[in-house]
This record gives C-alpha cells, sequence and structure tokens, in this order.
C-alpha cells in the first residue's frame, strides 16, 4: 500500500533521511524503532509532503504522491497522528474530531464519528470539554480519533505511547491492534518503545542514522540479540512506557 523508494530529506542542508527504501503492505502493521534523532519522525513528515523529499518517491497504492501538498496526501488516505499529540487545546472534544473530518466525505461524517465515539466512550464523555484539560492518555486517544475522522486507509502513528503510564500504554497499543484488526487500517507505526511496537507489528524496521538498518518480523527483530541489547534489555524495556 504505502511504499518508500530510496527516499532522502531534511531541513535546510541538513540531510536526516539518507535513501530509505521500505514497503507497508495493506493491512499490516508495520513498526519502526530507532534511537532519537534517528529520522523516524522525519520520515513520517516526509511522507506526509512536509519537510519535502529531496529525491526519492513515496507511493500510495502505486501512485506517487511525493509531490504533493499536504492535504491532498490526506485526501488520498494518509493519516497522521503526530508525536505530542498536537490536538488543539482550546477546541472541544467534537470540535477536533470534527477538524480530522475536514479531509473526508461529509456524507460519512455521522457514521465516522459514531465509530471513533465507540472505539473511545471515554471521548463520548467528554464531547463538550476543552482538549487541554483531558488526561495525557485522554488527549492521545482524541488525536487517534481525530486522524480516523479523516478516513485513512493507511494510518502513521508517531509515538503514541510518549509520556503515558504503563497501564496506560497497553490500552493505546490494544486500540491500535483493534483499528487495524476491526477496520481494516493499516498501521504505520514509529515506537521508541521497541517491545511493544515489535510484539504488536507484522514487521519491523530498525533506523540508524537516516537509514533502514535491519528489517524483519516483529517476532524476528524482538528476538535478535543486538536489537534486545539496544533496544529492550537496559533501554526501553518491557513494562516501560
Amino acid at each position: 500500500m504505502l511504499t518508500v523508494e530510496n527516499l532522502h530529506s531534511g531541513y535546510g542542508r541538513i540531510e536526516a533521511l539518507h535513501g530509505v527504501d521500505l514497503h507497508v503492505a495493506k493491512g499490516e502493521i508495520v513498526a519502526l524503532i530507532g534511537a532519537n534523532g534517528a529520522g523516524k519522525t522525519t520520515l513520517l513528515m516526509t511522507i506526509c509532503g512536509s519537510p519535502r523529499a529531496t529525491s526519492g518517491r513515496v507511493l500510495l497504492e502505486g501512485e506517487d504522491i511525493t509531490g504533493l501538498a499536504t492535504h491532498l496526501i490526506a485526501r488520498r488516505g494518509v493519516g497522521h497522528c503526530p508525536e505530542g499529540r498536537r490536538i488543539f487545546a482550546r477546541m472541544s472534544v467534537l470540535e477536533n474530531l470534527q477538524m480530522g473530518a475536514a479531509v473526508a466525505d461529509p456524507a460519512h461524517y455521522d457514521d465516522d464519528l459514531e465509530r471513533v465515539l465507540t472505539l473511545f466512550p471515554r471521548l463520548k464523555e467528554r464531547l463538550s470539554q476543552r482538549g487541554g484539560t483531558l488526561s495525557g492518555g485522554e488527549q492521545q486517544m482524541l488525536a487517534i480519533g481525530r486522524a480516523l475522522m479523516g478516513r485513512p486507509r493507511v494510518l502513521l502513528m508517531d509515538e503514541p505511547s510518549l509520556g503515558l503510564a504503563p497501564l496506560v500504554v497497553r490500552h493505546i497499543f490494544e486500540i491500535i491492534a483493534a483499528i487495524n484488526r476491526e477496520q481494516g487500517v493499516t498501521v504505520f507505526l514509529v515506537e521508541q518503545n521497541a517491545y511493544h511496537a515489535l510484539k504488536l507489528a507484522h514487521r519491523g524496521h530498525v533506523m540508524v542514522n537516516g537509514r533502514v538498518m535491519l528489517s524483519g518480523s516483529g517476532a524476528e527483530l524482538l528476538a535478535n540479540p543486538e536489537i534486545r541489547a539496544h533496544y529492550l534489555e537496559g533501554g526501553v524495556g518491557e513494562g516501560g512506557a
């Protein structure tokens, strides 16, 4: 569904991605792990059109979307749940969800809203509450719900466990699995919590200094001694957030 070919990108004269190649098949959950500064967030943002790729291509079901504006990429079915959630703090929960629906066909709005509120019943209880007054876990639910209101075919998720307590982290990963399994949404997941990400993912990639250095199934990467040494044992452990 989503293919990245020899992708280069960066900020000004600083190149952050150095020829990234990867593929996310329809219906998969694919995890991308790596240390801070490895280029993971830059990759997701480049897929969404900001920053622009300096060379290489991004293909969505065979269509080259590399040069499209961000809103046009979203309308083609690429949803983005950004790092740090970035909800509209002064807007209500409902208004945040309405913002997410702006790139979708309005004919589906009522059904999409019901689907999101069924997935996140806590948001249904807080529709009139300002987003900035929600707990961290509730804000993450809102960020995911907002992205789903755009009816994505592929959902890019950047550090959904960031700053959350372990119990909330487990709940968020259960929700991601449900979105993929029950709604058929393809998920490309960037995470520093390597254990939870690789346990959930069908496949995974390891990014180091702007390059994909290792790929395999989630189980294969979890069992890899090098991965365990760098990202699990002494790093982000099995119960960490």
